[in-house]
């Protein structure tokens, strides 16, 4: 089959919003609200962290990271769900597609692979507490950190390159909420090649999810083997509260993720691609700061702190003359 006889489409329209305009605000409405407070508790986490000396652990550290992806994490897709749900035209260029798949991918992976580094950091703080401060150094974080973004940003390039080269004929609807590997590769001009590609992609996403989830719970035995062997129950209650709010993160974030790309050949309705979609890049962000601060003494103890010292401020700058 030869690709040169073949006009490549320019820009795919999104099919899978609502096509009413009411249908279309009613869902504006909740998700404006979501993004807005993804990047405000995530920027809170973040500035909390660094104004509070006594947070400036590596737990503490990963968590204010995770919170910086998850604001790019969430740019990558929302904003142009929100663009979409008050156009008429819902399209988005090749190149933006492209460019949207590769920042949602590359900022996805970097936190599958910060959040197998946080269940090390786990690890390691109720395994080995004697050793952890000396092998846990701030340096570490910062070279883990490092290397799991350089790992999210160079793991999606090859699919990335190859999508970019495609050819695109017939339909443009791209029956999804943002641009993904499956939908768009559904809408390239098919052949042996290209199907053969699919597979291959399906494979490439399994190992990363599998590995990921595989270190993390191998992590996890072992710290419910030393939690176990803790005589008092308060004791084994504090060692295990430490790791709530990752466990909480990484089963949601997880969950929605597999769903979707650890399918292989089965397929869902658009119904059911479009709500686990929403999962993983929408929700699972959404509940993130809420577990990080909520479930979290010192963060929230750190937050009423500022909160207090700011109404004091404007108490005192309302009550002068």
């Amino acid at each position: 089959m030869e690709f040169s006889n073949w006009t490549t489409a320019q820009e795919f329209i999104f099919s899978a919003f609502p096509c009413s305009w009411g249908e279309s605000v009613t869902c504006f409405i909740p998700l404006l609200f979501i993004y807005a407070f993804i990047i405000v508790g995530n920027l809170v986490i973040i500035t909390v962290v660094q104004l509070n000396v006594h947070l400036h652990t590596p737990m503490y550290f990963f968590i204010s990271a995770l919170s910086f992806l998850e604001i790019w994490y969430t740019t990558a897709t929302i904003p142009k769900m929100l663009s979409s749900l008050l156009s008429e035209r819902r399209s988005i260029t090749l190149n933006g597609c492209v460019l949207q798949m590769y920042f949602f991918h590359s900022t996805g992976i970097s936190e599958v692979c910060l959040l197998t580094a946080m269940a090390f950091d786990r690890y390691l703080a109720i395994c080995s507490p004697l050793h952890y401060p000396t092998i846990m150094t701030s340096r570490l974080c910062a070279q883990l950190t490092l290397g799991c973004c350089v790992c999210g940003f160079l793991t999606p390039l090859p699919e990335i390159a190859w999508i970019s080269t495609l050819p695109f004929c017939g339909s443009n609807n791209l029956e999804h909420i943002f641009c993904d590997f499956l939908p768009v590769l559904r809408l390239a001009c098919t052949d042996t090649h290209t199907i053969v590609m699919i597979q291959v992609v399906d494979i490439i996403h399994a190992v990363e999810i599998i590995t990921a989830v595989m270190l993390i719970f191998m992590s996890y035995v072992g710290i419910v083997a030393v939690i176990l062997r803790i005589r008092s129950a308060e004791g084994r209650r504090k060692a295990f509260s430490t790791c709530v709010s990752h466990l909480t993160v990484f089963l949601l974030f997880f969950g929605s993720v597999a769903l979707m790309y650890l399918r292989f050949s089965a397929t869902y309705s658009l119904f059911w691609d479009t709500a686990i979609a929403l999962a993983f890049a929408v929700l699972s962000p959404f509940f993130n700061p809420i577990i990080y601060s909520l479930r979290n003494k010192e963060i929230k103890e750190a937050i009423k702190k500022h909160i207090g010292q700011a109404s004091i401020l404007i108490g005192k700058s309302g009550n002068q003359p």
